[in-house]
Formats: structure tokens, C-alpha cells, sequence
């Protein structure tokens, strides 16, 4: 009896051991396929407030992006992002959305320019990116999210592209002077029934000086459209799969093959509830009730995204300050109380996402993006620290050295290629 009980034992062992070395193996696996891909991460947010000589990218802000996590995590490329939240079509609106894009275009080359010259540097071709990689430096690039700040002037898109900017949305949350946005979804009103006269331009013009049209935002109506019009590929920034998840945000069948038809690419993102909005629902009230036992022992009132959002700078730092203390106290209470209740939306649940897209449309036509600091991250990449942890998955999933660097970023480089060539075409009057 006690032999048959050793042997149990044994075997046991010698089975723990096995997965234990596998394991590592796959881990030994994943690392240094990460140290090779060119790791893009194609939408983040920025606040002007993070970019000054006192506070900046340099240190390990509360920010989900920043160069000290970069670093841990392996993100070579971090699009930052120029985002204007959807106001009045009157030039006071416009006057201001442009006064807003201006700010953060500005702090993004401060970055590069004055405060970290050495750490990072801005991009603007895939020969810029393999550079500035191979120099040991971060890279910078810019995306603008909705169109707005261009107003009713045409010549923003030049300017914005001489500034440095390399994809543009049409629109965000709310209709914008240039085309309908998903969110008409929620109430059935539209304004342009797709691209405006004035959108219908501006994509023209995209075209013409090499930026790369984003469909992330904008109402499928309004990228149909956009997709038939474009003279060069396009991009969805950071949008998954409404297959998967059916929200407005993630972009169905349909409109991922026509990206596919016009070469295009699209940014898996990494955004709970895009990822799975019923989970991530369920996960978020779990961890406010318990979130706001513990904060309420310690006299901390818990703030939704909006009142946060609201705050000034530098409360809403001093406010990330204390909730990361917080959870970091009560960070094993809270995940046996909440994830057994509620599990979050995690790595896996985000590279489904990748692994349909794949199947529908080819490895080709697929990318990564977290919109960190504008609302995403999942569970194992929650921050661009946590970036390896992606790279592990897809090796778990069996995708190859190949596979995950097209997926990384050679993909969109590709993309970002072909749009610049396409523009030269333009302006020399032979497209």
C-alpha cells in the first residue's frame, strides 16, 4: 500500500516537474521571439499635463504608458494618441477642438525634442521605426482620434501630417462635421448618412499626404464609404471583433473583409469591454462593491471614469496615487473576493479576438493595440510593462516567430508603407 502511494506521489511529481519545464521552455520561447519583433502599440492616450520638465514620460507616472514601463515590458513603439472629445459644429467649437490638437501635438514633441531626446524619438516612416529601434531608443508616432480639429479648413490635413501625424479617425464619440460615428447606433439619429461632403475631402486628402485613415469610431456606414473612396490601405487603430462581441466600437464581417480587400490592417484592442462587455460589466460591479468596502475603511471615495476624467491634472495623479496604494494593499482580498465571483477579462479573452480575426481575414490584416490611458487593458496587460505577457499567449496559442512579428508591427508598417507610396504617387500626378 505504501509503495502504490509512493509511486502516486512520484508520478505526481515527476508530472509537475514536466509542466514546470514546458512551462519555462515556452517562456524561454516567448522572450526571445519578443526581443526580436518590432512591438507596436498603436493607440494611447496622452494627458499634456504628463509632458512637462517636472512631470513627465521619463518616470514611472501612475500613467499605463510610460517609458520606465516600456522598458519592462518590451514596447518598442507607442502611438500617442491627439484626441478631441466631440463638440458643437461652430467655429468656437472648431476653434477650440484645434487649440486642444495643437496642445498635445505640441507636448508629444516636447517629449521627443526637449525632455527625453535621448530615450525616445518620433517616426515618421517604417524606416524611421527600424532605425530608431536598432538605436536603442524608444519610438514615438502620432495618431489624431477624430477629425474634428480640422474644422472646415482643408489644409489641416497637410498641417497635421507635416506635424508628424500618421493616422486620423473622421470622427469619435458623437458626429463630427466630416462623418457619422458609431454612436448613432445607440439612438438611430444620423447626421451625414455616412461621409460628409467635407469628409469625402478630407479622405481625398488623407490619401494625398500619407495619412492612414482609421476606422476605429466612425459608423460602419461612414467606413464603408471611407474603405470605397481610399486610394491607399486603411487601418483600424484599435477595434476587435463584433463577432465576438457585439458592441458599436468592434467591426463585423462584413467590414473586416473589405478591409482585407483593400490590404488593409486592423489593431486588435485590448479593451475590456470591447473584449467581452457582459464579463467586463460583471467584473466591474463585483470589484466597486468590494473596491468601495475596503476604500471606505480607509475614508477613500471611489471616483467613476468621468468624475476622474474631470478632475485637474494634478489631483487625478494625486487620485491614481492613492487607488494604486489602495489596491496594492488589498490586492489579495480583493482578487479572491472579486475573481471568484466574477473573473476579469484577461489575455485570453483579448488574442480570441486576434485568433477570429486571423481565421476571417489572414494573418496579414492583423495587428495589436491597448488603448492604455484612454480606457483599456485586460487582465495580464494592464499596463505596457505587462507587454510580454501578450507575446506569451500567442506562443501558448502555437503562432510562430513569423507570425507574431507580422502581428506586432510588421503588419502595420506595411500598411504605413504602402499609404506613404500611394501619396507620392498623388502629388506627382500619376495616381
Amino acid at each position: 500500500m505504501k509503495f502504490s502511494f509512493l509511486l502516486v506521489l512520484l508520478a505526481g511529481f515527476q508530472l509537475a516537474h514536466s509542466q514546470s519545464a514546458a512551462e519555462e521552455k515556452l517562456l524561454k520561447k516567448a522572450k526571445a521571439i519578443h526581443k526580436k519583433a518590432i512591438t507596436i502599440d498603436t493607440h494611447n492616450d496622452i494627458n499634456v499635463a504628463n509632458f512637462t520638465p517636472e512631470i513627465n514620460y521619463t518616470q514611472r507616472l501612475s500613467t499605463q504608458v510610460n517609458l520606465p514601463k516600456m522598458e519592462e515590458g518590451g514596447l518598442d513603439v507607442t502611438w500617442l494618441i491627439v484626441y478631441t472629445g466631440q463638440g458643437e459644429l461652430t467655429p468656437d467649437g472648431y476653434a477650440k477642438a484645434y487649440a486642444n490638437a495643437d496642445a498635445k501635438f505640441k507636448a508629444i514633441h516636447r517629449l521627443c525634442t526637449d525632455i527625453a531626446p535621448d530615450k525616445i524619438e518620433l517616426a515618421l516612416t517604417s524606416a524611421d521605426v527600424r532605425r530608431i529601434v536598432q538605436s536603442g531608443k524608444k519610438v514615438a508616432m502620432i495618431g489624431v482620434e477624430n477629425g474634428y480639429p480640422v474644422g472646415t479648413d482643408i489644409a489641416r490635413v497637410k498641417e497635421f501630417a507635416d506635424r508628424g501625424a500618421r493616422y486620423m479617425s473622421l470622427s469619435h464619440n458623437g458626429h463630427s462635421q466630416l462623418c457619422d460615428s458609431n454612436t448613432g447606433e445607440n439612438d438611430s439619429v444620423w447626421m451625414h448618412n455616412g461621409l460628409s461632403v467635407l469628409g469625402k475631402e478630407v479622405i481625398a486628402e488623407m490619401n494625398k499626404w500619407g495619412i492612414m485613415i482609421d476606422l476605429s469610431h466612425p459608423a460602419k456606414t461612414s467606413n464603408i464609404q471611407a474603405i470605397q473612396l481610399s486610394k491607399a490601405p486603411v487601418i483600424a487603430s484599435h477595434s476587435s471583433a463584433r463577432a465576438l462581441n457585439d458592441v458599436p466600437r468592434n467591426l463585423d464581417d462584413e467590414v473586416l473583409m473589405m478591409v482585407k480587400q483593400n490590404n488593409g490592417v486592423v489593431q486588435t484592442v485590448a479593451f475590456r469591454a470591447y473584449v467581452n462587455a457582459k464579463k467586463a460589466a460583471a467584473y466591474t460591479a463585483k470589484s466597486n462593491e468590494i473596491m468601495g468596502a475596503y476604500a471606505k475603511q480607509e475614508g477613500f471615495e471611489l471616483l467613476n471614469r468621468r468624475a476622474l476624467m474631470e478632475l485637474p491634472a494634478a489631483a487625478r495623479e494625486e487620485y491614481n496615487k492613492k487607488y494604486t496604494a489602495l489596491t496594492e494593499k488589498y490586492k489579495d482580498k480583493i482578487a479572491s473576493e472579486v475573481v471568484a465571483a466574477a473573473p476579469p477579462v484577461d489575455v485570453k479573452d483579448f488574442v480570441d479576438h486576434i485568433d477570429y480575426m486571423v481565421q476571417k481575414i489572414g494573418i496579414k490584416h492583423v495587428g495589436i493595440s491597448s488603448d492604455f490611458d484612454g480606457g483599456g487593458g485586460v487582465e495580464g496587460w494592464n499596463d505596457a510593462a505587462q507587454t510580454l505577457n501578450v507575446t506569451i499567449e500567442l506562443v501558448r496559442r502555437g503562432y510562430t516567430s513569423k507570425q507574431i512579428k507580422k502581428l506586432w508591427g510588421e503588419n502595420l508598417l506595411r500598411v504605413l508603407d504602402d499609404v506613404q507610396a500611394v501619396a507620392k504617387k498623388i502629388q506627382a500626378g500619376k495616381l
